[in-house]
């Protein structure tokens, strides 16, 4: 998977396998809760996994990691399974993708991931790190990541912008086209 080389990941067999496993989860359940859409089925392994992997660019061997919005498990799940020193808290709004989510981890067996039913805007920090994969805009997100993240923290996010992304307070890093389907960009914060 480029995306794993382009982070720096030596993916294991078992690692490989359990991506397939979650993969095969969001085409079934995933999908017959809304969580991914019909047109989205046919790029499961290369857009959503692979995007998901390379949040790992900005979080600087973080300890612990909160996907926030997390839906049904992007980019948390894939991270989890890439970094599993790393313990992952999955928070989303809605109590049917957190009962979903939790169904997942428990099919997947991952014990660095717990789930976590709640409002971004009413979380508590501080936290080491978080990931966000269009669940906010930039601007709201960087408020989000003062008020949560303890200095030396670090706050990733991803988004479907068409054009690099320019948002004061937020550094974007491009990932080329032949990693992904398409460029795309990460915007990438580090609380002093």
């Amino acid at each position: 998977m480029a995306a794993a080389r382009h982070v720096g990941f030596e993916l294991t067999s078992r690692q490989l396998t359990l991506l397939k496993r979650y993969a095969a989860w969001l085409e079934s359940e995933g999908y017959r809760s809304s969580g991914i859409g019909p047109r989205e089925l046919t790029r499961l392994e290369r857009r959503h996994l692979a995007d998901s992997l390379l949040f790992a660019i900005g979080l600087g061997g973080s300890s612990d990691v909160w996907d926030l919005g997390t839906g049904v498990g992007l980019p948390g799940v894939p991270l989890a399974i890439a970094l599993p020193e790393t313990r992952f808290v999955l928070v989303d709004r809605s109590g049917r993708r957190i009962d979903l989510l939790r169904r997942a981890i428990r099919i997947l067996d991952l014990e660095n991931c717990e789930t976590l039913l709640g409002e971004i805007g009413d979380l508590e920090g501080p936290i080491d790190s978080f990931v966000a994969r269009a669940s906010l805009p930039p601007a709201e997100m960087l408020e989000t990541a003062h008020r949560l993240l303890a200095p030396g923290g670090r706050a990733v996010m991803g988004g479907s912008w068409k054009e690099r992304p320019r948002q004061p307070g937020w550094d974007t890093i491009e990932i080329p086209e032949d990693v992904l389907d398409h460029t795309v960009w990460l915007l990438i914060m580090r609380r002093q």
